[in-house]
């Protein structure tokens, strides 16, 4: 998987000034997550039910 074409977006309530936000990206079935302070640092890939589940969580 080319890195490089990785289409990565941030919450629409992150700041325009940065701030501690992460990044996600849709990854063939899967959805990458990152720092959006470092962008070349680690990157994780979670099955997209397991990060439907989280989000749902993280809304309760």
């Amino acid at each position: 998987m080319n890195v490089d074409v990785i289409k990565w977006r941030k919450s629409k309530y992150s700041s325009a000034q940065g701030g501690d936000c992460v990044e996600v990206a849709s990854l063939s079935g899967n959805i990458g997550v990152r720092d959006s302070k470092d962008p070349d640092g680690a990157k994780l890939l979670v099955r997209r039910d397991v990060f439907a589940a989280l989000v749902a969580d993280l809304k309760r």
